[in-house]
């Protein structure tokens, strides 16, 4: 019989890790602060940091597709602009022909050609290292 301590006391201190995780993950912080025990006098603090206030969403940045917030911290006001960036135009892709350059499939170096297919490659040649024509025109009539 082999001795499989080693292996038992690696899946026993994993699970342990783990489940402390998700124990600690599921605490709740108090509210109020703790109580100090006899042997620690209790301290109170003169510099107390007022809390952060609550985002106002759309109060930075009015324009349309634009979000912001902004909150007062104990070092000044933080405003956070967020933006979503126009989607690149797929209006009229290069034909197979012109991107393959007269061999039957499109490799990765082609595809660089044009960034959306560049960019969705993998998909379209499902994890392979060349696009072929069916592949190419099931990805366009997908696109639009």
């Amino acid at each position: 019989m082999k001795n499989r301590t080693p292996t038992h006391l690696s899946i026993l201190g994993t699970s342990l890790l783990a489940a402390g995780a998700a124990w600690a993950q599921t605490q709740t912080q108090p509210t109020q602060p703790a109580q100090s025990t006899p042997s620690m006098p209790a301290t109170q603090s003169t510099t107390s940091a007022p809390p952060a206030t609550l985002p106002t969403p759309g109060a930075a940045n009015n324009s349309p597709g634009a979000s912001g917030a902004t909150f007062n911290t104990t070092q000044g006001q933080v405003i956070i602009n967020s933006t979503v960036p126009p989607a690149p135009s797929t209006a009229s892709p290069p034909s197979f022909t012109q991107l393959a350059n007269g061999k039957k499939y499109i490799t990765k170096d082609d595809a660089n050609a044009y960034p959306p297919l560049a960019n969705d490659f993998l998909y379209v040649s499902h994890n392979g290292n060349r696009i072929s024509k069916a592949q190419y025109e099931r990805w366009i009539k997908d696109l639009n």
